[in-house]
């Protein structure tokens, strides 16, 4: 103990003593034949006393320090007096022995890691003179099962975290703000209402409150912080309030048992990864003023059935719905630009998909891998800057494509786009498909010329012979019918009409015996009919 100007510090001994048992600091200690009153508890005065039981403090004491009582892991009671208007960072840090606390009305602050770790403390009293609540005051306290914060308190920082055995808690109208990492791991928490006064949820404020099962966030709340409500697993309900522009990255992620979310006008983000695993979610509903959808915001949301994304849309990130293998179809409005990278690959339920008119660009492997996509409409008139991979693994061979009747051609002559089995204009017609024209049919020098109009096709053709008759002489008389048919073929063309001619042989005076056989038979009629044919 120090005294100075009539005043008394108690410090740490400079030995290192350890204090064992029950200590009463006194009101006053004697210095050098002056009496001086004890006004203050100094950093670590005795931290790691673990022999400690308890300690009275007296009304002369107006603060304790840092560290005052940390690792007292046997002191099970404390009575801090009215006359203390500060209590330090870590001033009973990892006291798992304390059961129960009151901290008094002259207490402004509760500071960062004050009661951290006091592990078997079940009950505090917190007044309502205390305006703020530090990062960690109460963290780590498993064994606090209630707390009441009073309508003094403005703000919560990251207070109550892993407060596994809290399962309720009462946040006042005062309250603005709710800060970092304010309740996480609180996983006995099964029911929270956030008040009006809330205009912010901070980063990670909820998660792992895997025994939260509702929550109402009001329509003063404007921004949900980052991973806000991440892996409250039992989570099957939020409604979201009016006036919330943005939601953070992850602050839904892994909720495995929402089943729906409702998303405000108001709100103009979903972040990245915003509800990412939430594979107990069936619908969802977008608002109207939401301009972006995140890097994987909803991906893994393999309960997901149906999706419209509204016009207000301008973007939709890489692997926004990605793996979502309960969606059957989906609607993209007419603002969204930009279609990122597998937004929506790997969704093998996925049967329709519908695009609207203002998509420019859209990512490598967008649609790759929806086994059952039968039906794409696309309303762009100008076609979309793609991968040709896009659809890749999606079978659109068997597939339908809707596009605009004026710009069939363009797409037809673009991949991936021309892979489709089936194109049709948006007014119901299918697009005009070149035809090749009909060849004719000619003998010039007794073989065969077949021509068309159309250049660079092919000919298939047929020649049916009657039997010539046979007579005595060394000639055969070929009085057959000779029938030629033939059509024109081309890639990317319909085959032309089939053309017919006949030709009948009559009297040719060639020798019967074509072949030089030594006999006239039917042999040498084939023969006579290829010397015609020109083979």
């Amino acid at each position: 103990m120090v005294a100075k100007a009539k005043v008394a510090k108690v410090i740490k001994y400079k030995n290192d003593v350890k204090y064992n048992g029950d200590i009463v600091i006194p009101e006053t200690v004697v210095y050098e034949g002056v009496t001086c009153s004890v006004t203050s508890i100094g950093e670590g005065a005795f931290s790691v006393c673990r022999g400690l039981t308890s300690v009275t403090i007296p009304n002369s004491v107006t603060s304790i320090g840092n560290f005052a009582f940390q690792y007292c892991s046997r002191l099970t009671s404390v009575t801090i007096p009215n006359s203390v208007t500060s209590i330090g960072n870590y001033a009973f840090q990892y006291c798992s022995g304390l059961t129960s606390v009151t901290i008094p009305n002259s207490v402004t602050s509760i500071r960062g890691g004050t009661f951290r770790s006091c592990s078997g403390l079940t009950s505090v009293t917190i007044p309502n003179s205390v305006k703020s609540i530090g990062d960690g005051a109460f963290s780590d306290c498993s064994g606090l099962t209630s707390v009441t914060i009073p309508n003094s308190v403005k703000s919560i920082e990251g207070a109550f975290s892993g407060c596994s055995g809290l399962t309720s808690v009462t946040i006042p109208n005062s309250v603005t703000s709710i800060g970092n990492g304010a309740f996480a791991r609180c996983s006995g928490l099964t029911f929270v209402t956030i008040p009006n006064s809330v205009t912010s949820i901070g980063d990670n404020a909820f998660s792992g409150c895997s025994g939260l099962t509702s929550v109402t966030i009001s329509n003063s709340v404007t921004s949900i912080g980052s991973g806000a409500f991440q892996n409250c697993s039992g989570l099957t309900s939020v409604t979201i309030g009016n006036s919330v522009t943005n939601i953070g990255n992850y602050a839904f992620w892994e909720c495995s048992g929402l089943t729906s979310v409702t998303i405000g006008n108001s709100v103009t983000n979903i972040g990245n990864y915003a509800f990412r695993k939430c594979s107990g979610l069936t619908s969802v509903t977008i608002g109207n003023s939401v301009t972006n959808i995140g890097e994987s915001a909803f991906a893994g949301c393999s309960g997901l059935t149906s999706v419209t994304i509204p016009n207000s849309v301008t973007s939709i990130g890489e692997s926004a719905f990605n793996s979502c293998s309960g969606l059957t179809s989906v609607t993209i409005g007419n603002s969204v630009t930009n279609i990122g990278e597998s937004a929506f690959g790997g969704c093998s339920g996925l049967t329709s998909v519908v695009i609207g008119g203002g998509v420019e660009t859209i990512g490598s492997k967008a649609f790759a891998n929806c086994q059952e996509l039968t039906d794409v409409t696309c309303y762009a008139d100008n076609v979309p800057s793609t991968k040709s991979n896009v659809f890749e693994g999606s079978y659109i061979e068997y597939a339908t494509l809707h596009i605009p009747t004026a710009s069939i051609n363009a797409y037809k002559s673009r991949t991936p786009w021309s892979g489709f089995k089936t194109i049709i204009g948006l007014d119901g017609m299918l697009p005009e498909v070149k035809k090749c024209a009909t060849p004719t049919i000619s003998i010039a020098s007794g073989e065969l010329e077949f021509s068309c109009e159309t250049e660079g096709v092919e000919f298939v053709s047929k020649v049916t012979v009657s039997d010539a008759k046979k007579n005595y002489s060394s000639k055969v008389s070929l009085t057959g019918v000779y029938k030629v048919t033939v059509y024109a073929t081309k890639a990317g063309y319909e085959n032309s009409d089939v053309a017919t001619a006949e030709f009948t042989m009559s009297g040719s005076g060639l020798k019967g015996d074509t072949n030089g056989d030594g006999k006239v038979d039917v042999e040498d009629v084939v023969k006579t009919v290829n010397i015609i044919l020109g083979e």
